[in-house]
């Protein structure tokens, strides 16, 4: 009480307006020192909303944000209504107030469900267009917001995802394929940026976004290595990959922004706590060939061996396999061509497609 009565007069003093709390407020509460302080009052969690609405430019992304804003929104409904039962209470009106209360909820509801439908068409379209994607290597970016995450996926794809110094300038995934420097194809999506305490509803409504991060075979997470607050960055993210449910796959710590730190102890002094971590600077290009060098490790840990014989006279499509699939060798036999492979998940039924839409009878073996 006695810390409340003291930001009050802080407060009055200052005339202020509205006053942030950086933490969670129960509706009692954010209700109770409203009416202390004389002003609006929002907590994290609104805060928070009211910034991703304001970035909020796709279908998906508004249909996310309007859903978790109504979901928070809800349960605070007695403080908006509550001057309707001061005014008509002593005429015997009260139930006014009460009534429009439980009209007003009744529509949030109903719109709750509406854009809960929306959002599950969305992520049925999703669905088919991440299957679409199964043959490829799918690398996913995840980490805090304004971790550089958009300017590293630039510099991988040579695509032009939008790069901001400010908070959640990336609300949808942009996913792009990286079309060089690689000897297989890869998916990279570049995801929502994550902070500490995030609103458990904000995060139930970006699903789909973040189904991108659970559909993944790689995760790369990414830290501004030059914030004071890297660990806790590393600790946020780490708690969301648990909560997701993605804590077993493989995944590389990607230490970012290192053009940044003045003195060189302090990144030494994470990378003695971190030994795993690669170090870049997705700004300036510096370490992206160690980074990628650690992707093709990882998926090449992945492969199995196989192995398929083909026909002299289908021959030509072995081209098109070596698109898809690592050819480790060659053996030219009086008949036929074996070929020995090192396949992803998946990878064996992609080339059983590819030689039946050349009429090849071959089928892929495991060795």
């Amino acid at each position: 009480k006695g810390k409340v009565e003291e930001v009050a007069e802080v407060v009055n003093h200052n005339s202020a307006d509205i006053v942030i709390f950086d933490d969670n407020l129960s509706p009692a509460q954010n209700k109770n020192l409203e009416n202390i302080f004389k002003c609006r009052v929002i907590d994290r969690s609104w805060l928070i909303l009211e910034i991703f609405g304001n970035h909020a430019r796709t279908r998906e992304a508004k249909t996310q944000v309007e859903l978790a804003s109504l979901k928070y929104a809800l349960p605070r409904l007695t403080k908006m209504w509550g001057h309707l039962s001061r005014q008509r209470g002593g005429i015997g009106m009260k139930d006014v107030g009460e009534t429009q209360i439980q009209l007003d909820r009744r529509l949030i509801r109903n719109q709750i469900t509406k854009l809960d439908r929306k959002l599950k068409q969305i992520d049925s379209e999703k669905k088919t267009q991440r299957k679409s994607r199964r043959n490829a290597y799918k690398v996913a970016l995840i980490g805090y917001t304004n971790a550089g995450k958009s300017t590293l996926m630039n510099q991988l794809t040579g695509a032009n995802a939008l790069v901001e110094n400010k908070l959640f300038a990336t609300l949808d995934p942009t996913i792009r394929k990286i079309k060089k420097n690689f000897p297989f194809p890869v998916i990279l999506s570049d995801t929502v940026g994550l902070i500490d305490k995030l609103p458990h509803d904000l995060i139930a409504s970006f699903k789909s976004t973040l189904d991108e991060v659970r559909d993944a075979d790689l995760l790369l997470r990414m830290v501004d290595i030059s914030d004071s607050n890297a660990n806790r960055q590393i600790e946020t993210t780490n708690k969301v990959i648990n909560e997701l449910g993605v804590e077993d796959t493989d995944s590389l710590l990607v230490f970012n922004k290192i053009d940044k730190i003045g003195d060189p102890e302090i990144l030494k002094a994470h990378v003695q706590r971190n030994t795993e971590a690669i170090c870049v600077s997705s700004k300036d290009g510096i370490g992206l060939d160690t980074l990628r060098s650690a992707i093709v490790k990882c998926y090449e840990s992945k492969l199995s061996p196989y192995r398929v014989n083909i026909d002299y006279e289908h021959a030509r499509v072995i081209p098109q396999i070596r698109k898809h699939v690592v050819i480790t060798n060659a053996d030219y036999e009086e008949k036929f061509i074996r070929l020995h492979l090192r396949l992803p998940p998946g990878g064996k039924e992609k080339v059983n497609e590819i030689l039946k839409q050349a009429r090849q009878s071959a089928s892929v073996r495991r060795e």
